[in-house]
């Protein structure tokens, strides 16, 4: 009977896991080929390079108004159209590929429905999960995560062998239109709820309610917001010095090519593990939220110390292992957190106005460092990024585990109630 039960209750997060699954191999999949494509075309770095500033800057551009419309619409079904939208830009992208601007044009659209698709994910996850799941179904989520970036790859690279680059952006539509048609399949969470979006139009005036309501609500929840702000610093440090890690990799330690290989098949190897032991944990005894937030950052930041200190392969390869490894445990506590303090009422706003803050400072704080590099020195500039990594987590250990403050962090439906 116990074992009927956990099958029911685990019947739609387990078709969700896997949906996002093939959506995540379907993304290695369509971003590998489409870097080996534009590099084909145009022999140049730096072409390729702009596929990683279009992601941030597509954010810049989406999530100041998302937010509003996330909140006032039927989540699944906004899920459907942005997986179809994506669907049909990547199938329009693998007929456009003779021409850059129209390449980086239809990688900007298909990075603006990612940007809303986002917190509406994770809006309508939310809804759908209990919240004595949340914990187990985001360790999962990252187990799922961390074999799509080793699965990714290597399935593209059996593309290349029987195809080419172009058959490979083929299977990712492929994948998106499937994820479309296992959201189809998925529950209704929003059924009976009356939806505002009939009554209102998106307009400024709208929108500066909205801004003003989640201005209102990290106001009213100081130390929610602040642990939130904390954790997207630490993501845009770390994006900030991984633009930084080939070139640190072959001038400052001087690892050949086939060195650099295997180091990012260590930091593979490293977040798969992470994963697993992530999950067989919160399967066998509970973890706390707190201390996955706080030793799980911190042991990450001691990962980059390393890395960023390193003058041999050894040296490097231990750093790299021990912060991918913490990795699994950091995400899955931040996202279990966020979901048990933020209403789902307002999840699309305050993720879409925090994420575009997040993509200015990732915009803004990797050109600092890019510029920095070229002017003073690679190693200055990651060890600095490094060590300012490991303040800012070590304040964030300190604040998520502070005695008085454990109510954030619990995890059964009465404890979340009381908080909002």
């Amino acid at each position: 009977m116990n074992i009927r039960k956990i099958a029911d209750a685990w019947k739609y997060p387990s078709i969700l896991l896997f949906g996002i699954g093939i959506s995540s191999i379907g993304s290695w999949i369509y971003f590998l080929a489409l870097n080996l494509i534009v590099f084909n075309m145009t022999g140049s770095p730096l072409a390729v390079a702009v596929f990683y500033i279009i992601k941030p800057l597509a954010t810049v551009f989406t999530n100041l108004w998302a937010g509003s419309v996330i909140d006032r619409i039927n989540k699944k079904h906004l899920m459907i159209a942005l997986d179809l939208i994506q669907g049909t830009l990547i199938t329009c992208l693998a007929y456009f590929t003779y021409t850059m601007w129209i390449i980086y044009l239809l990688v900007f659209l298909i990075n603006m429905a990612s940007s809303v698709y986002g917190p509406t994910s994770v809006s309508y996850i939310t809804r759908l999960i209990p919240t004595e799941q949340r914990q187990r179904f985001n360790s999962l989520r990252s187990l799922l995560d961390s074999g799509a970036f080793l699965l990714g790859p290597a399935i593209t690279g059996v593309l290349f062998m029987i195809g080419t680059p172009l058959y490979a952006i083929g299977i990712n539509a492929i994948a998106f239109y499937f994820s479309a048609l296992v959201t189809l399949f998925m529950p209704n969470v929003e059924k009976s709820r009356v939806s505002k979006s009939l009554d209102q139009r998106l307009s400024f005036s709208l929108l500066m309610q909205d801004w003003k309501e989640v201005l209102q609500f990290s106001r009213q929840f100081l130390y929610v917001m602040t642990v939130y702000f904390l954790f997207s610093v630490f993501i845009v440090i770390q994006t900030a010095i991984d633009s930084l890690e080939v070139a640190f990799s072959k001038e400052v330690i001087s690892l050949s090519d086939s060195e650099y290989g295997f180091l990012v098949s260590i930091a593979g190897a490293g977040i798969l593990i992470g994963s697993l032991m992530n999950v067989l944990f919160l399967f066998t005894k509970r973890l706390a939220v707190s201390l996955l937030i706080g030793i799980g950052s911190v042991t990450v930041s001691v990962g980059y110390i390393i890395f960023a200190f390193s003058t041999n392969f050894l040296v490097a390869s231990i750093g790299v292992f021990i912060l991918a490894v913490s990795l699994a445990f950091a995400n899955t506590g931040f996202y279990t957190f966020y979901q048990n303090n933020i209403p789902v009422e307002v999840m699309g706003r305050i993720g879409s106005i925090y994420g575009f803050v997040e993509a200015l400072l990732v915009i803004v704080i990797t050109f600092i460092f890019a510029v920095t590099s070229q002017l003073i020195s690679i190693q200055f500039v990651v060890v600095f990024g490094a060590i300012f990594m490991f303040l800012l987590t070590l304040a964030l250990m300190l604040l998520s585990m502070q005695p008085s403050k454990s109510k954030y962090y619990r995890t059964t439906p009465e404890e979340v109630k009381e908080i909002i």
